[in-house]
């Protein structure tokens, strides 16, 4: 039987990517990964499991030091992890590194620019390296920061003379220009007030509708893991020790709340988890 694929050309691909519409986005099993720390070493991922399925929204929700930044970094190919191994989209992220990085795009909490430039440049710029002309990418930067609720008249502006709220809106903006069929997000409304969070989150939801496009995010932020998650992976202390849709949750541990859910499969109060991350 002929299994149905999706035939999706990245910007600089030379070549089609041929991706079975059934293979998982992102599978990872047994991923560890370990730094040094005052001579000590400490593993921040400890035998992590998991898959994403193709179209999902896939929510990592931790405290500070759980190890969801580690993980999302060793999926986009910026760390190896030290045993285990990820595949996207069926490929190893270690030896089809190239080829991996054409299908995704990540947004950091600490977003890297050229500050003296302005948005659009920054943005046009970002685009050229992804093969996409000034001419599109004009466009669609406007389009997609228009979404996220910045005006056409703040985007010739340097970007230090904007906020921090509306530079993670223009790192956003960035990944999005690209179409990746992977998204990673990392803590990506973090320093956003109430309606930008809530712009961000639905836009995120239309990418996935719009584009076909698998999104994984972090967050520390309980609201806006049950808003937006298809499913939930609860990290504490570099490991996944709960994971299932909000609702499979709340019945599974006996809860009204993702709070209580988190304090019954880790033993710890969210806020206390938080501040023990923060002082590692």
């Amino acid at each position: 039987m002929a299994i149905e694929t999706k035939l999706s050309r990245p910007p600089d691909a030379g070549t089609f990517v041929n991706t079975p519409a059934s293979l998982d986005a992102l599978g990872a099993t047994s991923v560890t990964k370990s730094f040094k720390s005052d001579g000590k070493l400490r593993r921040a991922v400890n035998g992590v499991s998991l898959s994403v399925r193709r179209g999902e929204i896939y929510c990592l929700l931790g405290a500070n030091g759980s190890g969801k930044s580690t993980l999302i970094r060793m999926f986009s190919t910026l760390l190896i992890p030290d045993a285990g191994e990820v595949r996207v989209f069926g490929m190893h992220v270690e030896q089809d590194e190239m080829l991996v990085k054409r299908l995704i795009n990540r947004v950091s909490v600490e977003a890297s620019f050229f500050k003296k430039l302005s948005a659009m440049e920054n943005l046009v710029y970002s685009a050229r390296l992804y093969g996409v002309g000034p001419e599109e990418s004009r466009g669609k930067a406007k389009a997609i920061l228009r979404r996220l609720g910045i005006e056409d008249a703040r985007l010739n502006e340097p970007l230090e003379k904007l906020s921090r709220g509306m530079q993670q809106k223009v790192a956003i903006a960035r990944a999005f220009l690209t179409t990746p069929m992977l998204l990673l997000l990392d803590e990506p409304t973090t320093g956003l007030d109430i309606r930008s969070k809530r712009e961000v989150q639905t836009f995120v939801r239309d990418l996935r509708v719009e584009h076909d496009a698998t999104i994984i995010l972090t967050t520390h932020d309980l609201d806006e893991a049950e808003r937006l998650a298809d499913r939930i992976g609860i990290l504490h202390e570099g490991r996944l020790v709960a994971e299932g849709t909000a609702e499979e949750l709340r019945e599974r541990y006996g809860s009204r709340g993702l709070e209580d859910v988190f304090m019954t499969a880790t033993g710890r109060r969210f806020e206390e988890a938080d501040d023990a991350g923060d002082a590692k």
